[in-house]
This record gives structure tokens, sequence and C-alpha cells, in this order.
């Protein structure tokens, strides 16, 4: 759409939100092979409206698998799942995006060479008369973006991200995502290898992400981590949920109890 001369985005819209208690994504029952190895074992897990949800477990438990999937990028070969309600079917990462799933990486995915706001707008650019990249525009809505969001720790929207610190670097990929996300957004890992002030900077970012009503899910192996941001916490365990947790139902010894197999409250048919 287009409004005097220049291509309106996604930015211009609020996130979209479900009918009540219907979770903003859902994923019910998804199993994955890798040849003999079996990543996803009927994996499940909720994510609504307004809320962080933390998915930890040990390494190999199938939690990048299942991002991977909620992203796109992998196809389950059963199981379903489900946006604001409907069922879906992504085969790729473009029908992720087109149903307002937004996913950060670890790599991050930003163009180095690039300022912030041409890798905001990468692939979804403002032009003006079909043809120009309107980069005035393109930096000052991502300038007020950042704004809103908190995201102080860019200050010139000229420089090339490769100059950015890693903090800086991570903030504006959340960023990115929650300019253009209407339902939910998938972070993996998004403080790793960061600094405590850093750290902290980003956790405060993806709490305000949160509050602007979108879903929020994030991988992390930070326990105290999880429990100052999460609102709920599902713990997988060789491909499966075992345990979930709405805050203040549990603390590091109980996770980490659950992470083992040592506890679980999940009921399985």
């Amino acid at each position: 759409m287009e409004e005097n001369g220049v291509t309106m985005t996604a930015l211009d819209a609020s996130p979209e939100a479900p009918p009540a208690g219907v979770p903003a994504l859902a994923v019910r029952s998804l199993t994955k092979s890798y040849g003999h190895v079996r990543a996803l074992r009927g994996a499940s897990f909720e994510a609504y409206a307004g809320e962080g949800t933390a998915l930890v477990g040990d390494n190999g438990a199938g939690k990048s698998t299942l991002i991977k999937c909620v992203a796109g990028v992998v196809q389950p070969e059963e199981g379903t799942i489900e946006v604001n309600g409907e069922p879906v079917t992504m085969t790729d990462p473009e029908q992720a995006t087109q149903l307002g799933i937004e996913t950060v990486y670890q790599d991050l995915a930003l163009a180095p060479d690039l300022d912030a706001a041409a890798n905001v707008f990468l692939g979804r650019e403002v032009r003006r008369l079909r043809i120009l990249h309107d980069q005035p525009e393109m930096r000052r809505r991502t300038a007020q973006s950042f704004k809103e969001l908190g995201v102080g720790m860019v200050q010139d929207m000229r420089v090339p991200v490769a100059s950015f610190s890693g903090g800086q670097r991570q903030s504006v990929a959340i960023a990115r995502a929650a300019m253009w996300a209407r339902h939910v957004i998938v972070m993996d890992e998004p403080t790793a290898a960061l600094g405590v002030i850093q750290t902290q900077k980003v956790l405060e970012l993806i709490t305000r992400v949160r509050d602007r009503g979108l879903a929020v899910v994030f991988v992390s192996h930070n326990l105290p981590q999880v429990m100052e941001v999460a609102d709920r916490i599902e713990v997988m365990r060789l491909g499966a949920r075992v345990a979930r947790f709405r805050r203040g139902e549990a603390d590091v010894e109980r996770l980490i109890g659950s992470i083992s197999g040592a506890f679980t409250n999940e009921v399985r048919a």
C-alpha cells in the first residue's frame, strides 16, 4: 500500500491479538527424525500474546529443531502448528514471516556492511516512485521504533553494524523482529556471549517487546535469566516437553531436576 508516494509497511500496524484464551502460537505433538536420530518425539508448547515463554533443556533436547519448525526452516513429519488458534502449514521461512512470526537466530542474520536502518528494512525497503530506496524515511522510522522500544545503544543510524558491539547488534536484530512481527517473536539464545551490562539491556528489550503485546518465545540455558524474564517455562528433554511452569512455580533446583529427568509434571497420553 502507498501513501503520498511512500510504500507503507508492517511498522504501521499494531500486533494482532488472538481471541481471549487462545495461544498466539501453539505447537502440538511435533515429530522429526534425522535418519535414526529422533530430534522431536511429540514436542508441544504454547505461547500467549503479551507473555514471554522460555524453552529450556540440555543439549540435544530438541529446542533448536523445534524453533526451526516454527520458523519454517524445518518441516515436521507429524503434529500441527497453530497461529491464533488456526492450523497452519509452513514449507519455508517466508511463509512463517507472512503469518506474523519473526525469528532471531544466534548468528543474527545481519548484513555487517549496512547500517541499522538498512538491516531493519532489508528485503522490505521503503521506496519512492517504486524505484528509489527512501533512505531518510527508513532511518526516521527505524529511529522512531528504536526510541519506542528503548534501544538507546544505537546512536548513529549511518554507521555499519560491523562496528557495533555484540549487545548493539543483538538489539538491532531483536528490534527488527519486533518492528515486523504481528504475532510471535522467536529468539535462539538471545544473550549468549554478551557481557553483564549488555545482557541486562537485551533482557530489558525482551521485556518491552513482550509488553507491546507480542508473544515472545526464547531458548536459553541461563536459568536465572529465564526466571527473571519468562512468564512461562517449558522444559524439554529427549525431544519432548517434560515439564511446564508459570512464573513463580519453580526455582532453579526444580528446573534442573526437570532438565535431568528427575521431575516431570507433564501428563502424556
